[in-house]
């Protein structure tokens, strides 16, 4: 079994990124192919805002202790966005999944009660991600001339998504079914 851990990222992460990125990336996340230089300043961004706990929140997913894809989470009152991606070696294993039911538990015991994740409906492998999660789809939204489906988890039930464990235990230790993980702010 793959060990999943989400970590902050930071610009030590550049290379194994930019090696990372392809077509269903720039499509579904970036819209445009990343430069070495936009995605370091990028990086040193993402560390300030783990340093004052600003509303985005982007994590490493690693898969046995290397970058497999990313994972962002933006704060807004209690509610939390959630936006993955893997790269190409490491897609169709369940990463996906696993790395949103830890970024719940997260997200959770930083007071977010409502986890949505917005998906084009033609990327049916992340809709996919998001109903194995335990997620609802709960109709359409329309942001800037693009459609989403939106998909929602009550992050206040008991028992957390369907498969998880430790739900509701410290940031240090949350795990997912199928496997250890933890995210590691």
């Amino acid at each position: 079994m793959i060990a999943v851990v989400l970590r902050p990222l930071d610009v030590g992460d550049l290379d194994a990124h930019m090696a990372g990125e392809d077509e269903h990336l720039i499509r579904w996340l970036h819209g445009g192919r990343s430069t070495r230089e936009g995605t370091a300043d990028y990086l040193r961004h993402c560390t300030i805002e783990w340093r004052i706990k600003a509303a985005h929140r982007a994590f490493g997913i690693r898969a046995d202790g290397e970058l497999a894809g990313t994972l962002d989470l933006r704060f807004d009152a209690d509610e939390v966005a959630i936006a993955y991606g893997l790269y190409p070696a490491w897609r169709g294993r369940g990463l996906a999944t696993r790395s949103v039911l830890l970024a719940c538990a997260y997200a959770a015991s930083e007071g977010a009660r409502t986890a949505v994740i917005k998906v084009e409906p033609a990327n049916t492998a992340s809709s996919a991600v998001a109903l194995r999660a335990g997620f609802t789809l709960t109709g359409t939204v329309v942001e800037n001339d693009t459609t989403f489906s939106r998909h929602v988890l009550d992050l206040t039930r008991d028992g957390g998504p369907p498969g998880t464990a430790g739900w509701r235990r410290a940031r240090s230790g949350p795990e997912t079914a199928g496997g250890a993980g933890q995210a590691e702010p």
